[in-house]
């Protein structure tokens, strides 16, 4: 099954609930993903689980913008943007403040130096993956440069 194929189907599976029928409280998040099917597939699934997505950019200078635009609760960014870095994009926008976030990758996990508490979950990924990361970056603390605890 492709990447997309199986956030498509996780959006599908569990509708407005998180992991084990929970309630998720409702963010206001931005997705940066190169990937347009994707990036669109995984705004569905998160406005599914009760989200609001004020935007899906595809370029690192996109995603900085839309950050001081719209003062995303979360954002959830791809690791490689094709053109940039989302890591890169990530520092930027966390210079404004901090602002939880999750990586995506769907790279070799051992080549990534994001430090040792990024959340990060690899491609491909469903529901329970994304709810979980989200909680995981919801819970972190921004003094150690900005960045979340791991998702393992």
């Amino acid at each position: 099954m492709s990447d997309a194929a199986d956030v498509a189907s996780a959006g599908q599976e569990q509708g407005r609930r998180g992991r084990e029928g929970k309630s998720v409280q409702a963010l206001r998040i931005l997705v940066v993903e190169d990937d347009v099917l994707i990036g669109e597939l995984l705004a569905e699934t998160l406005e599914d689980l009760g989200h609001t997505v004020c935007a899906v950019e595809t370029r690192a200078g996109s995603a900085v913008a839309a950050a001081a635009r719209c003062h995303p609760d979360l954002m959830i960014v791809d690791v490689g943007l094709g053109e940039a870095s989302g890591v890169a994009a990530v520092k930027e926008i966390l210079r404004a403040g901090f602002v939880p976030h999750v990586f995506v990758t769907g790279d070799a996990l051992r080549d990534l130096s994001l430090g040792p508490d990024a959340v990060l979950i690899q491609k491909p990924f469903r529901e329970p993956d994304i709810v979980r990361a989200i909680e995981r970056a919801l819970t972190a603390k921004p003094a150690r440069a900005g960045v979340a605890p791991a998702v393992r």
